[in-house]
């Protein structure tokens, strides 16, 4: 690990962040979907996506150590991260400035506003809004907030295993998507602590966590898949693929036809919406729950989606 990379959460961060949103989240739903196999509806969280845990943890966090600034919070992002964040800063009453890129959906904008962000349009892509973001950051003190990559963020994102847990005691086997790896590497260390086995999906052609597994640490990759509008991360974080190297953990691509296809059996069999990303780790057991054993929860991760392709 580089001097700089941020450490993966450890099991007790995990369990001291859910302390810390205990009350101010949503408790996810655990529904039988089949043989050996359940639904985490994460989907149903505030903003729509696990996102909301992690933003809360972070601030929350920041505010009880008496390092939250009275120029609040700010983020680069124009998707989940985005609106957990300006929701959590709502909550605490602090401040939330959001740098998305130029060509960022009206929608988004507006949803981002909705949440009293101070949404500021920088650049034609992510890196120049983040570059934005961090330039504001140290001049204003505002806290500079990350997506994915930070401990606090992934210890947030991590109190879904025990959740899950709670409700099925015998559970076998997670199975979770990943982009830059702030859910998987929180909800892995909750797992592993556990013995409770973790599968993690990527899409093949947005395999940042894949990629970095394969050499040992983080690489950039090419960004093409249906899901990219949510694990599009370039790179995976370090603290994600120290993790995704722990014995207990398996690595699985699945083509965009799966993604896409998973997505529709998911409304068209159980009428739930939701985005390709919490699709990408339902598409990750094909069909067959039965080889990961007996209790399998898949976490269906985030619902900021368009259904009208949904419609049968």
């Amino acid at each position: 690990m580089t001097d700089h990379a941020p450490a993966a959460p450890s099991y007790d961060d995990v369990r001291a962040a859910a302390g810390r949103i205990a009350g101010r989240v949503r408790p996810v739903a655990v529904v039988p979907a089949g043989e050996g196999l359940w639904f985490a509806l994460e989907q149903l969280q505030h903003t729509g996506s696990f996102k909301a845990r992690g933003a809360r943890n972070f601030i929350a966090a920041h505010r009880e150590t008496g390092t939250l600034p009275a120029a609040g919070v700010t983020i680069a992002s124009g998707g989940n991260a985005g609106l957990a964040c300006a929701w959590a800063a709502r909550g605490e009453g602090v401040p939330a400035t959001v740098f998305l890129p130029e060509s960022a959906p009206r929608v988004k904008v507006d949803k981002l506003r909705s949440y009293g962000a101070d949404v500021r349009l920088a650049g034609t892509e992510y890196a120049e809004a983040l570059a934005a973001c961090e330039e504001f950051g140290a001049g204003s003190g505002a806290l500079v907030s990350h997506a994915y990559d930070h401990p606090l963020i992934a210890a947030g994102a991590g109190t879904l295993l025990d959740e899950i847990r709670d409700r099925l005691p015998e559970l076998d086997t997670v199975v979770v998507s990943a982009g830059g790896g702030g859910l998987f590497t929180g909800v892995a260390v909750a797992a592993l602590a556990h013995g409770v086995r973790v599968l993690v999906v990527e899409p093949e052609n947005c395999r940042a966590l894949n990629a970095g597994l394969t050499a040992g640490h983080p690489v950039d990759v090419p960004v093409r898949s249906i899901a990219a509008d949510a694990l599009g991360a370039r790179r995976a974080s370090w603290a994600a693929v120290r993790t995704a190297a722990r014995p207990g953990v398996t690595s699985l691509l699945v083509p965009d036809a799966a993604i896409a296809e998973a997505r529709r059996a998911l409304w068209e069999e159980h009428r739930l919406v939701v985005e390709h990303a919490a699709a990408t780790a339902y598409a990750g057991l094909a069909g067959r729950p039965g080889e990961y054993g007996k209790q399998v929860a898949v976490v269906l991760c985030g619902a900021n989606t368009d259904p009208s392709d949904l419609a049968v």
